[in-house]
């Protein structure tokens, strides 16, 4: 197998010698085909695209690397992460993350072949899934601890700004993620109402009329056993309708 590699390193020349390395590795092979200067760069790059291992820094501008571990564990398919840096006194940090591996620089061939062979490890294909591949559940990142969410949890998702909105009985949840992805996810179990509202068929109670200021009359979702309403927009009105005529 060949690793997919998000690199992410403040320092140009670090980058550099890291992607010379790598290109070297062969049991595994692996490639960089992601690659970030600071941590929100990263995370942009880990909403559109799927990578195996992440090489990280620890000390860069703005989001550690070790704060950008924990964001990086609450998506659905996290990867491996590998810490690569000068300060070996982060390291106890690193594996209460679960880290594949620890490198300090300058890495050397040897150690950094080793490091994958741990990463692969962690990869689907060489041991059982990861538990952020278990398509029932939504890992959410909370403060300095990360959530297993059931889909049979969650009432409704609502897509504002760069983040979701995850609603359960009892709390609402920031997440990272795209709407569409978990529409795809969790098929028949949930609902579109709107563009940007996905809506849990067992959770739908009932379609109201509701005034609103811009649009004039609009329809409105009430979500079963909480007091809040969801958007329902002309487009999805008859697919609403549909799911609340089914058993």
């Amino acid at each position: 197998m060949t690793l997919k590699v998000l690199l992410v390193d403040d320092e140009p020349l670090a980058r550099a010698r890291m992607k010379t390395l790598l290109a070297d590795c062969t049991q595994p092979a692996a490639e960089v085909t992601g690659e970030a200067a600071e941590s929100a760069h990263a995370l942009a790059l880990m909403r559109t695209g799927h990578y195996d291992v992440a090489l990280l820094d620890i000390h860069m501008p703005g989001l550690s690397g070790v704060a950008l571990a924990h964001a990086l564990r609450t998506f659905p398919h996290p990867p491996a992460i590998v810490f690569v840096t000068a300060h070996a006194e982060h390291a106890a940090a690193a594996f209460d993350l679960d880290a594949a591996d620890y490198l300090t620089k300058p890495v050397r061939l040897e150690r950094l072949q080793k490091a994958l062979q741990k990463a692969a490890a962690q990869h689907p294909s060489g041991r059982g899934a990861l538990p952020g591949d278990d398509p029932d559940v939504l890992m959410i990142q909370e403060r300095n601890r990360v959530l297993r969410l059931q889909a049979s949890e969650i009432l409704y998702i609502r897509s504002e700004l760069k983040y979701l909105t995850v609603r359960t009985l009892t709390q609402s949840y920031l997440a990272d993620g795209s709407l569409s992805d978990l529409e795809q996810r969790w098929g028949p179990r949930f609902v579109r109402t709107h563009r940007s509202v996905l809506v849990a068929r067992r959770a739908m109670q009932a379609l109201e009329r509701a005034i609103d200021s811009s649009q004039g009359e609009a329809w409105m979702l009430r979500i079963a056993g909480i007091d809040e309403l969801m958007p329902v927009s002309r487009r999805q009105l008859t697919q609403v309708r549909h799911a609340l005529s089914q058993p």
